[in-house]
């Protein structure tokens, strides 16, 4: 690729923690982006799914520009007109009676943890030097200190030390070796119900129902972080839906800001996240007024069910088209909804080199772990969109 403009030079200033694919947004709208040379690219990375509604949605704009012209921060030390319906609809969406609102998703991963650690010592009795939280491997759940130190990816931990204690780590997928691990001192277990940064890895059809039974049973709290799996990306509001769990914590963030500002939030029923009283945990920005806003017009798209229905109509042509290049420079395909993990037979490449192809070809895509891509276009792609994308990837998987 041959870019009209220096792209080294553009991003002289920026801290090398990305590397990212040589192309430089300018616009975008609905399920496109257009570069600063006028180029238009179909996003199938979704900004990791936080753009679940597309680029610039009307409604979401709208309720932003909207608030911009009224209030956008005033803190936690008093109440905005926004927070209790936001917290309210967030709420009744998750079934649960309390939300907490904060920023990013790893910050809502530490608040969940930090709940859980708490309700551990006050509530379940566990002395808060053997109290352990059970996590799968090949969990991504942000990349803070006390979340990278029960990562297994070494990109993400090494190098991190000391790290937090207080975690025990077992393969995702495996019921048994769950079940084995929680014991009386566990009081959570913490899952991504699809894993997403480890390739869009789908558990076994019982895997996320024996994680619900054996929490009850031993009474620790069940943590499902649906940052990148929920919302709608998977055809149903939350990827636990599909398998009929309902976790005593939601962890969501991403999509809830509609790809305007960041939002993320803890919801769970008051028996649970009453434990944290004034002073023991909170956030600046968390729960802004503009935030708010943004938040609760997002809910408002999903509340209607449109959107989860339409991810599920579109994700069997999606799926479909994608299995038939097994063997034909894939080696898998993983999906649920419009969320796709496929793995690249090496003779047709890195992951990396399929996505500069895609890139050519107009559409954004990004690997993850060498030789898989995640494909995760917004949820207003049409059909015959979708169609055409998965022509893109059959040419790019030529080498």
């Amino acid at each position: 690729m041959n870019p009209s403009r220096d792209f080294q030079a553009m991003t002289e200033h920026v801290a090398h923690n990305y590397a990212p694919l040589p192309v430089v947004a300018a616009t975008g709208e609905g399920a496109w982006v257009t570069d600063v040379d006028g180029r238009r690219y179909l996003d199938c990375l979704a900004a990791y799914s936080a753009m679940n509604f597309g680029h610039r949605h009307p409604q979401i704009v709208a309720a932003a520009r909207q608030q911009l012209d009224r209030l956008t921060l005033i803190s936690r030390a008093f109440f905005d007109d926004q927070l209790p319906d936001f917290c309210a609809r967030v709420a009744q969406l998750c079934g649960k009676d309390r939300v907490l609102p904060m920023n990013t998703g790893a910050e809502a991963v530490e608040t969940a943890i930090k709940v859980a650690r708490k309700w551990g010592a006050e509530v379940k009795g566990v002395p808060p030097e053997r109290a352990s939280i059970v996590v799968a491997h090949g969990n991504f759940h942000g990349r803070t200190i006390t979340i990278v130190s029960f990562s297994d990816d070494q990109d993400t931990h090494g190098g991190f030390g000391p790290y937090t204690p207080g975690f025990r780590s077992v393969p995702f997928g495996d019921a048994q070796a769950l079940i084995d691990a929680v014991d009386d001192d566990t009081i959570a277990v913490l899952l991504e119900p699809i894993q997403g940064e480890a390739g869009v890895i789908v558990p076994p059809d019982e895997y996320l129902a024996t994680a619900r039974r054996v929490c009850s049973e031993r009474g620790a709290l069940l943590i499902c972080d649906e940052i990148q799996s929920g919302l709608g990306r998977v055809g149903r509001t939350f990827a636990s839906d599909l398998w009929g769990v309902v976790p005593d914590v939601y962890v969501l963030g991403k999509a809830l800001g509609g790809g305007v500002v960041p939002v993320s939030a803890v919801a769970a029923d008051a028996d649970i996240l009453d434990v944290i009283r004034p002073g023991q945990h909170g956030s600046t920005f968390g729960g802004n007024a503009l935030a708010a806003a943004v938040g609760t017009a997002v809910v408002g798209l999903l509340e209607t069910g449109e959107y989860q229905a339409r991810a599920a109509e579109l994700g069997g042509p999606f799926h479909q088209g994608l299995t038939g290049l097994v063997g034909h420079g894939l080696t898998a395909v993983r999906s649920r909804g419009l969320w796709a993990g496929i793995d690249v037979d090496p003779q047709a490449g890195t992951g990396r080199d399929v996505c500069l192809r895609l890139l050519e070809r107009g559409v954004l895509a990004k690997d993850t772990h060498g030789s898989t891509l995640r494909l995760a276009p917004p949820l207003v792609i049409a059909e015959e969109e979708i169609g055409w994308l998965v022509d893109q990837v059959a040419a790019a998987l030529r080498p």
